[in-house]
């Protein structure tokens, strides 16, 4: 599928985009030297990996509505506020 909005530079714009954390990578490894990243940052690394996994998982499940349902907003009726809900298509 060919994108149409800008052509040539549309596709060296997501090259650019796909190639840059691997030239972020190979910038900071060169950076480092012989010795390699301190084990506390690949420590504080890991934990913070850990931690985004566990919340991506954790807000694609919180909240979600049941399939074959659709969000109705909140609204005023007879003076009062009902809160949103769920309800079947």
């Amino acid at each position: 599928m060919e994108k149409t909005c800008g052509g040539e530079t549309l596709r060296l714009t997501e090259l650019l985009l796909f190639l840059a954390p691997f030239a972020a990578v190979i910038a900071w490894r060169l950076s480092l030297g012989v010795g390699g990243p301190p084990l506390s940052l690949l420590i504080g690394a890991a934990c913070a990996l850990a931690l985004l996994a566990v919340l991506l998982v954790w807000m694609s499940q919180e909240r979600a509505l049941p399939p074959g349902t659709t969000y109705v907003p909140a609204e005023l009726q007879n003076g009062r506020i009902v809160p949103g809900h769920a309800a079947p298509k």
